[in-house]
């Protein structure tokens, strides 16, 4: 039973792409309830992302793991590789708690078998989905034809070439 009083090991993943206030909330939260002790964050890395068909991930792994450990609240980071490594991870690192949020309820209460599992609330009105389907949506799209018009306006040499590779390709 998870003690409320001592420090302990905690650990939590994510894909954390496109790296928003939720995504901080919850890094924050598993982090308080490590109570003074440490937190452990899994990434998923790429190769993951795509066995479980998550294939519209934007930012790198690299770039995820970074924005995890700006928050300041990771004292740790470590690839997300697979199901089964949750195991091995909670036996190697000690831990005491996994934290996941509300909308895997029920899929980690297998590790109970090894520590305490609690599923936290997630961040109300926003979601990395949110956030693409707001960019499909044109959100992203006036930002586009901005930045387009701004550095690769139509007659540019750059505009030119990339017509040219355009028309070689319809070609193909």
């Amino acid at each position: 039973m998870l003690d409320m009083n001592k420090p302990r090991t905690v650990i939590t993943y994510g894909t954390f792409d496109l790296f928003h206030i939720g995504h901080e909330n919850i890094i924050r939260r598993a982090k308080e309830l490590a109570n003074g002790g440490r937190l452990i964050v899994g990434v998923t890395t790429e190769a993951f992302n795509i066995e479980r068909g998550k294939i519209d991930v934007r930012d790198s792994f690299e770039k995820r793991c970074q924005n995890v450990m700006a928050t300041g609240y990771a004292d740790e980071v470590i690839p997300d590789i697979s199901f089964p490594q949750k195991e091995i991870d909670i036996k190697t690192h000690n831990v005491d708690l996994v934290v996941m949020g509300h909308d895997w309820e029920g899929k980690f209460d297998y590790c109970k078998e090894w520590c305490d599992v609690v599923y936290l609330q997630r961040t109300p009105e926003i979601s990395t989905t949110i956030l693409k389907e707001q960019m499909r949506e044109g959100v992203s799209k006036s930002l586009n034809e901005e930045l387009r018009a701004t550095y690769n306006p139509d007659g540019s040499v750059l505009r030119k070439l990339q017509m040219r590779e355009l028309d070689i390709l319809l070609y193909v």
